[in-house]
């Protein structure tokens, strides 16, 4: 797999909108700050998760990353996180 500069990045809006849903109440407000620290947080979710599902497929020797390999760590982020 061939190394990259692209930078994962999440759309603040879709990250308060995401956060927003999971609010019981209509009153409850979503900082800026606080949407920046979810998107930072997701960020470094999905970095890891590429990160281990690569060396899944390495350890499979696959040269390829499969949906079988991020399947095969989710139990991993799920419990780390």
């Amino acid at each position: 797999m061939a190394e990259s500069d692209n930078e994962v990045t999440f759309k603040k809006e879709t990250v308060a909108k995401l956060l927003s849903s999971f609010f019981k109440e209509d009153k409850t407000r979503l900082s800026q700050e606080a949407t920046l620290l979810m998107a930072e947080m997701l960020k470094i979710f999905v970095e890891e998760a590429a990160v281990r599902s690569q060396k899944q497929a390495e350890c499979d020797d696959c040269d390829r990353v499969d949906i079988e390999h991020f399947e095969k760590i989710l139990p991993q982020l799920l419990l780390d996180f």
